[in-house]
């Protein structure tokens, strides 16, 4: 007896038969209600997969982002003074500490620390899980090496100035330590560099490492490992891009986008074109003007980035007789509306800024406004200048021995870029608006403005930018040992009091005892007023939405925004829950 007997069940000849018996509209009925079945089996199946399974990343994919500027060094000795090269840098190479997506610093192929002697001895255990790309092992030989290279004067590192006063001894095969003359609270923002692979880098002389070809196939221990580069032609060497392969050995595990390729534009507005073009899956940096026109193209998402940057106006008193009067920078703070210029010229995406440590970082507030914008204040400041020649400029005698009376001229310097200029033309708009005061505009080419002007601190007064650590040490940038190039002193102030205060907030480890000194630090400055502080502006990153998973809040520098990439991704699976 067959199965179908068993179980009642008609075999297969007589449900061939029951088409014969059946009539049409029977046979229509009937199939309707196999094809429900069907489909109702399939909706249950669906059903219960879904509810039983999550979207995961998966492996896989390419991310391409187009750069304005062009590699020339990516080698950590050297990296950080090109935005490109440090970009590239963060993809390559790894430091014993990183920025996280939220700016703040954590343990990178460091498994952990401790900080004694008050501040001026630094103990790390580097990971034991960590190599280089070409399959040997990290150790501390390689971390000794490379802040030897820092402080080698041979290899003519520009920021070989953060490790004076600094020693670095080798423990054991995973353990360093530093030794520092005195504390510096933020040294921890030291060890973000890039550690150097000893076994490469030793058998090249330091006189001859900024032309090694390593610097441009280099070897790291970072996500991304070299892959291959495309230059433009034989004749110019221009890179045109260059490809990355995901780490499959990266310590914090295998980066879910397989390849990672940069291409390098001249201008921003090659860059749109490339994206319009689907050259490029992501625009490494968007100035206002743009957003709305990236906005529009494909699923885009422009992410506007909190960046440790401010620009301000610096005033050079040595140049200028007219602003070495108080009342003269005052006047000037006060017709300066900063809110107009975020408004007009960077479509909102700025913050005002008033003093040097910008707001939030450290928990520092800052102070309310002490030059909100009044052209009847500001006209009330210049009282004792005087038009005595008549001809529209007002001047002023400084003391008796004068001859000829000091015109209220002022020379504003700024670089080409479009923005600048534009805020430029305005704040000559709105200190002329005073009345009386005369404002000369002289716009260079970022090359010429760095090596005519700002070095050797040829202007009057400049409007400029200045990039910030998350953890702020204003030493560099006014503290009086730092007027002349390559400090960062762009206002040539010098007060002794100021001095004293940054001099003892680096040593400062105690939080709050460090933070009331820089308080102090900012209400001097505010009342010298060295600088009139504008804004500091969004970072604004444009991606296609096709990209998933980067979560990005603050960013150190622009190059830290890919701190977290190895958990970015494009393709996806479904896994059981």
């Amino acid at each position: 007896m067959s199965i179908f007997l068993k179980l009642n069940i008609p075999s297969w000849p007589r449900w061939r038969a029951l088409s014969k018996v059946l009539a049409l509209r029977e046979r229509l009925i009937l199939l309707l209600l196999v094809f429900i079945f069907i489909l109702s089996s399939l909706g249950i199946f669906i059903n219960y997969y879904y509810k039983n399974t999550v979207i995961v990343p998966a492996w896989g994919g390419q991310y391409k982002e187009a750069l304005v500027g062009y590699p020339q060094y990516i080698n950590p000795l050297f990296a950080e003074t090109n935005e490109v090269d440090a970009a590239l840098r963060v993809l390559i190479f790894s430091g014993l500490m990183k920025y996280n997506n939220t700016g703040l610093l954590e343990p990178d192929i460091t498994e952990k620390y401790e900080i004694l002697d008050s501040g001026k001895t630094y103990i790390f255990n580097i990971r034991k899980n960590v190599f280089w790309h070409n399959g040997k092992q990290l150790t501390a030989d390689d971390v000794v090496f490379t802040i030897n290279a820092f402080q080698n004067p041979e290899y003519k590192s520009p920021m070989a100035l953060n490790w004076r006063g600094v020693n670095i001894e080798k423990i054991d095969d995973f353990s360093v330590k530093f030794s520092l003359n005195n504390a510096f609270a933020p040294f921890l923002e030291n060890l973000t560099v890039g550690i150097l692979p000893k076994h490469i880098w030793e058998n090249i002389p330091p006189s001859t490492a900024q032309i090694s070809d390593y610097n441009l196939s280099p070897i790291g221990t970072g996500p991304y490992k070299f892959l291959k580069i495309e230059k433009d032609s034989e004749k110019t060497n221009i890179v045109k891009k260059i490809d990355l392969k995901a780490n499959e050995n990266y310590y914090l595990g295998k980066p879910f986008i397989d390849i990672v390729t940069l291409k390098f534009y001249d201008s921003e507005e090659d860059t749109i074109k490339a994206f319009k073009d689907n050259e490029v899956d992501g625009i490494s940096y968007l100035s206002p003007q743009n957003k709305d026109r990236i906005s529009s193209i494909r699923e885009t998402i422009v992410r506007e980035l909190k960046i440790p940057r401010y620009f301000a106006i610096f005033f050079n008193q040595t140049k200028s007789r007219a602003l070495t009067d108080k009342k003269v920078r005052r006047a000037l703070a006060f017709a300066t509306n900063k809110q107009q210029i975020i408004d007009e010229v960077l479509l909102g995406q700025a913050d005002v800024v008033d003093t040097p440590i910008l707001r939030g970082i450290l928990g520092i507030e800052n102070f309310t406004a002490t030059y909100d914008f009044s052209l009847e204040k500001a006209k009330k400041e210049l009282s004792e200048w005087k038009d005595s020649d008549k001809d529209g400029i007002l001047d002023k005698k400084f003391s008796k021995i004068d001859k000829e009376p000091t015109k209220l001229e002022i020379t504003l310097y700024t670089s080409d870029w479009v923005e600048l200029v534009k805020i430029a033309n305005l704040l000559k708009q709105q200190w002329e608006a005073v009345g009386g005061i005369k404002v000369n505009i002289v716009v260079e080419n970022i090359n010429d403005l760095t090596q005519k002007v700002i070095r050797p601190r040829e202007f009057e007064s400049l409007l400029f930018g200045e990039i910030l650590y998350m953890d702020p040490d204003p030493f560099s940038f006014w503290h009086s040992s730092q007027k002349k190039d390559p400090g960062l002193n762009l206002a040539m102030y010098d007060s002794p009091d100021v001095d004293k205060l940054l001099e003892q907030a680096r040593q400062t480890m105690n939080y709050n005892e460090r933070i009331k000194k820089y308080d102090t630090f900012q209400q001097i400055i505010t009342e010298d007023l060295p600088a009139i502080f504008l804004f500091s502006p969004h970072y604004l990153y444009a991606m296609s939405g096709l990209i998933r998973g980067v979560d990005i809040k603050n960013i150190a520098s622009p190059a830290r925004r890919f701190s977290n990439i190895e958990k970015w991704y494009i393709k996806t699976q479904r896994k059981t829950k």
